[in-house]
Parts: C-alpha cells; structure tokens; sequence
C-alpha cells in the first residue's frame, strides 16, 4: 500500500501543475485580449468623443486590477480556510460567466462594472500558485512555480494577440463568448482533474492560527521583493513607444517595434523560469533571487544608452530571461518559511504587492520619463533594483540560510 501511494504521488501533484497551467493560460488569455479592440468596444457602446473613449477605456482596463488586489489575501485566506481546490473552481466558474456578460455589456458603465467584478471573481492564476506552493513537494517547489509562470506570462503574451485576430473573423461579442467557453472547460478540467489532499479538522480551523507577521522577517521583504519586480517592469511600459520612435526611421514601424520591445522580455522569462526555478531548487532559491535582481539592475544601464531599436529588443530580451524565475523564487521562499495553514493568505498578499508595483511602475515611468527624459527612466529603475538586490543579499547573509 504504501509503495502504490509513493508510485501515485508523484505524478498526482504533476497532475496539478498541468492543469493549473492550462487554467491559468486560458484565465489570463481572456483577461488581456480584449488590449487591441477595447477602445473600438466603448466605441461600440455608444461613446463617440475621442477623449472620453480613452478615459473610459483606461477605467475598465484598471477595473480588474483594482478589485483582483483588493481580494486577493481574502481568497488566500479562504483557501487556507477552506481548499485550494474550491477557490479554483470559483475563480473559474466566474471569469467564465464574467467574461460571457461582458460580450453582452449595452453601455460603457456595465462594462466598467463587469471588469471589476471579473476581478473580484477571478484570481486562478493566484489561486494555482497558492495550490501548488502547497502540494509541491519542497524540492521541486521552484521547478512547478517556474513552469506555471511560463504559462501565466504566455498566457499575457497570447492574449493581446489572439484579440487582434479573432474581433474581425467573429465580432467583438462573439470573442468574449468564446473566451467564456473557453474558461469554462478550464473550469471542468479543474473540477474533475485537479486532485487536493484531504483537509485534516486541524487544517480547517485556521482562524485559531496566529496572525501573519507583516512586519519583521522574511514576509515583508518577499512583499516588497515582488512588488518591486513587477514595478521594474511596468516602469519603461508607458516610454517604450516613444523611446524607440527615436530609432526607427519609418512611422508605420513604430508600434510594430515597440510590440517586439515589450514581447522580448516575455518572451525571455518563459523560456527561463522553468531552468531557473530548478536551478533555485538545487543551490538555494534567495541566491537566484538576489543573482537575478542584480543582473536585471546591471541590464538596465545599456538601455539607457541604445543606438538602435534590435539593442534595446536584445537587451530586453536577456532582462527577462535573468527575471523569468524570480517571481517563483519570492513564492517559494514564502511557502518554505510560513507555517503550511498561512501559505495562502501570505502569497494573497504577495499578490496584492505585485499588483500594487503594476500601478506605480507605469506612473513613475511616465512621471521621471516627462521630467528628467526617457533615458532616466531606465537608470532610476537600475538604482531601485539594485537596492532591492542588495537588501536581499544583506537579509540572506544575515539569516545564513540557502532558501
């Protein structure tokens, strides 16, 4: 008997990971392909001034993220509460009726409204990280984080080009509808593939499990590492355009540049966030997250001093592939120094930090962008990662510890 459960458990918890990656692609897939016809949709919708068609475009893009982070440590902590498990059949089950009421939205309020409530119900890419960083076994624990953030950040790759292919092949509503149908599989899949270990009585009273300390040791440094990564990244989103307008000689080419600007870093952490998350695995997972933190800082100079548009798409390139695995390295440092019935609250509010950098990044891009040029943007955001880097490295050092 006990040989059949060790044969089994292996490929249960693979099991997992495969159906947490197709869930979280296809969730993050429908939230980012409407990037590409949002605007012509509020269009849709009966706005006609250019002006307001950007205001409230701006607004139910942000919508999401707003009431995603707001939630995201109370779906942790019910998680905890009450299963992995049912916190993804929840996020499923309504991003795939969200999703579908979008596509039927008659004014541009009831679209700002759907997208908040999108965000409210959804978080399975969240939901699949806490599920995983607590059934992994802890030596594989960067591996599985590193492959699901390859299908997370594919997933944001894929969606903004599957919305500019399907709207003219099936009108806007109908891509809506088949995303909701989409996630709906997504949704069966998790009920009927997705295996979670039995919850002991002792897992489920969790409310009398001390408070999560949000001040002192690793937590909030994971907190503000996370933060900080997703703030480096969306820092050069709102120059990027106009940056390499400086280098392109044809106008039409420009957007088409800055796409393969701002893919090249995707593109890069998909394809090293699985290598380096078994890297963390066997040498220590703060060791690749400090290496990776100074390594983007350093990456960040060159940018600032380009001659041509193809430097700064490699150089973009090589800082996602130094930050491919960072993110899963912050979720396991947390689950290999929380207690197992705290895991989901603590990643919730790694979350929420990580959301919170996606707000701030894009303004203090634009804001030192406007005031000190765009070249500054790239040297700022170097300084503030290598302080971050070497704030880890002095926390490590101090705390004498390979995880």
């Amino acid at each position: 008997m006990m040989l059949s459960m060790s044969n089994e458990e292996p490929e249960y918890w693979r099991r997992n990971l495969w159906v947490c990656m197709l869930g979280s692609f296809t969730t993050l897939v429908a939230m980012t392909l409407l990037l590409p016809f949002l605007p012509l949709y509020v269009a849709e919708l009966g706005v006609s001034e250019p002006a307001s068609i950007a205001r409230w475009s701006g607004i139910a893009y942000g919508a999401t993220f707003f009431t995603a982070a707001l939630t995201a440590p109370l779906w942790g902590r019910l998680a905890d509460r009450y299963g992995r498990k049912l916190m993804l059949i929840r996020a499923s089950l309504g991003m795939a009726v969200a999703m579908s009421l979008i596509g039927m939205a008659s004014a541009p309020w009831q679209l700002v409204t759907l997208r908040l409530l999108a965000g409210l119900l959804g978080g399975y890419a969240s939901g699949s990280t806490i599920l995983i960083a607590a059934q992994t076994p802890k030596a594989h624990t960067g591996w599985a984080l590193g492959m699901l953030s390859s299908g997370i950040m594919a997933g944001n790759v894929v969606g903004p080009l599957i919305g500019g292919l399907l709207p003219p092949l099936i009108g806007i509503r109908a891509t809506f509808w088949l995303a909701g149908g989409v996630i709906f599989l997504a949704f069966l899949a998790t009920c009927f593939l997705l295996k979670e270990a039995p919850r002991t009585p002792g897992q489920r009273r969790v409310t009398a499990a001390p408070m999560l300390n949000l001040r002192n040791g690793i937590l909030p440094l994971m907190l503000l590492t996370g933060m900080l990564l997703i703030f480096a990244n969306m820092s050069v989103e709102p120059i990027v355009t106009l940056y390499v307008a400086q280098f392109v000689q044809q106008p039409q080419r420009i957007t088409l540049a800055a796409g393969v600007v701002m893919s090249a870093a995707a593109l890069g952490s998909i394809l090293s966030a699985a290598w380096l998350g078994r890297l963390a695995d066997r040498i220590g997972h703060w060791k690749v997250l400090t290496g990776g933190l100074f390594a983007a800082a350093l990456l960040l100079i060159p940018q600032a001093f380009i001659t041509s548009a193809w430097q700064l798409v490699a150089l973009r390139f090589f800082m996602g592939l130094a930050r491919g695995g960072l993110l899963p390295c912050i979720a396991s440092l947390i689950r290999h120094h929380v207690a197992g019935e705290q895991v989901g609250r603590a990643l919730g509010w790694s979350t929420s930090a990580q959301y919170v950098g996606q707000v701030c990044g894009p303004l203090f891009g634009g804001f030192v962008g406007g005031w000190l040029g765009m070249r500054s943007v790239f040297l700022a955001t170097c300084v503030i990662m290598a302080a971050g880097a070497f704030f880890n490295l002095l926390h490590m050092r101090q705390a004498g510890k390979k995880t």
